[in-house]
């Protein structure tokens, strides 16, 4: 077969259709390859996808991106769900301590439009969770972090918590800002995470541009746009998509293509993607492919939990809100999103439906639904005083034991690039060496170098989407 450019026409195998491989295979295909994409689950979507529980439909875990994200953004739009993942005009998160000596209190983290780091000042020097000392040392920490380089070894090999400690910064400042955001962007506490992912998510997200930082979340289920709509766009494109399909062999062949077992079958291919976790692709490397292939069974994982409240009343007016003085982390309402104001199991036009997401989840990832039902709920009470009183109809927990790589120092010495040294194989996944924790952008950002790695092998011109947007 003879493709349109006048060559003949390249087959592209990835395997994984998480968000890295819906985006490498979508890159692939846009530049005239014949893609297939091998799925072992019956969707795409990876770890951000949703469920159906009786009349709702749940997502497995609350996701936000921002709007520095900007490869999910392309995403986004590529597979036409941007209006359905709006980002809010101005980055305002309100975060409620409840163990404030005078009762609780509620301070804010929001921006002006000022430029950086101007942009940020109102903000800190009115935020009533930390003292006035706090908030200067709070920002002559900023200035210095303004002035890492994230890619920096060095910064790889200390942890976050001991760098905020040589910048005086309290044991108060972590938990009532930098924990705050850096345990749900990096999954990890200031401890356990390397201070070179740490300075990327600060430095990227507050400190280069006013509305980097500004959240983005989807309004419908995840699954409708990262299976729905993302299916629809691979289609489109002309991807073969094979569902419940499991790769067994990725073996080299005597002529330099690639052969796949897929299922009961075997795919030849001139390209092929890995875009599994990091311990499947280790299972599924050619010998050779890595000079220390060891190496990703050391990059380890970190748990999230997310616990479900269905009420029978509306019990918070905000659409999230993030907690101090509590376990409670972050608290998201989804009531929309799932159907339930449509009609769901609280009735038409009643009660609300909270999503708790709690990161680095490791003492409690295990824990029965009954003890965490025992435990949560009285704190929702401290927090949200309407639900005093309120009926809990439903009350469940997703849990992801290996929602992302562990970020802990070092990690980024282990973490590959997307070119393998056998000629042809490339890896995806945000696992790989992006320069970004363990995020749907991270995601994408794999499944674009990996797309580019292997069109730039098969000699196929083509511009980074990212590149163009600049």
């Amino acid at each position: 077969m003879t493709h349109r450019d006048g060559t003949s026409e390249r087959h592209a195998v990835v395997v994984g259709g998480g968000l890295a491989g819906v985006t490498a295979a979508l890159r692939l295909a846009d530049a005239g390859l014949r893609v297939t994409l091998l799925e072992n689950r019956p969707r795409l979507g990876g770890l951000a996808f949703s469920f159906r529980r009786g009349e709702l439909t749940v997502d497995n875990g609350q996701h936000v991106y921002l709007r520095c994200c900007t490869a999910y953004r392309w995403f986004l739009d590529r597979v036409d769900g941007a209006g359905l993942a709006p980002i809010q005009p101005r980055l305002d998160v309100p975060v409620l301590d409840v163990a404030h000596p005078k009762g609780p209190r509620l301070g804010r983290l929001r921006r002006t439009a000022l430029p950086v780091p101007l942009h940020l000042a109102a903000s800190l020097a009115g935020y009533s969770h930390l003292s006035l000392a706090e908030r200067a040392a709070v920002g002559r920490a900023a200035f210095a972090l303004k002035g890492l380089d994230p890619a920096d070894p060095a910064l790889d090999g200390i942890d976050f918590a001991t760098w905020l400690r040589r910048h005086g910064q309290s044991a108060r400042a972590v938990e009532a800002l930098w924990d705050l955001v850096g345990v749900a962007t990096l999954n990890a506490t200031a401890p356990n995470a390397s201070m070179a992912l740490a300075a990327m998510v600060f430095k990227t997200g507050l400190l280069s541009d006013p509305g980097a930082a500004d959240i983005g979340w989807a309004r419908v289920p995840l699954g409708e746009l990262h299976d729905t709509l993302a299916r629809k766009a691979l289609d489109t494109a002309g991807v073969r998509t094979e569902l419940r399909t499991r790769a067994g062999r990725v073996t080299r062949a005597d002529d330099g293509r690639w052969n796949v077992t897929a299922g009961t079958g075997r795919l030849t291919a001139d390209a092929v993607v890995l875009a599994v976790p990091q311990r499947e692709a280790h299972a599924l490397l050619p010998e050779g492919a890595l000079d220390e292939p060891d190496r990703l069974l050391g990059i380890g994982t970190a748990p999230i939990l997310n616990m479900h409240v269905v009420y029978d009343r509306t019990v918070l007016r905000r659409p999230f809100f993030a907690a101090l003085g509590s376990p409670v982390q972050w608290v998201f309402d989804r009531t929309d999103a799932s159907g339930l104001s449509a009609g769901g199991t609280a009735g038409p036009g009643g009660g609300q439906y909270l999503a708790l997401s709690q990161s680095a989840a490791q003492d409690e990832i295990d824990t029965p639904v009954s003890v965490l039902r025992e435990r949560y709920l009285p704190e929702l009470e401290r927090l949200l005083p309407a639900t005093r009183g309120a009926e809990v109809r439903d009350f469940f927990v997703t849990r992801e034991r290996t929602a992302t790589f562990a970020p802990a120092p070092g990690v980024g010495r282990l973490r590959p690039a997307a070119r393998t040294n056998a000629p042809g194989l490339f890896l995806a996944g945000s696992w790989t060496a992006t320069g970004w924790p363990a995020t749907m952008e991270g995601a994408v950002r794999s499944g674009l170098s990996a797309a580019s790695a292997a069109l730039a092998a098969l000699g196929r011109r083509h511009e980074h989407p990212l590149e163009e947007a600049a």
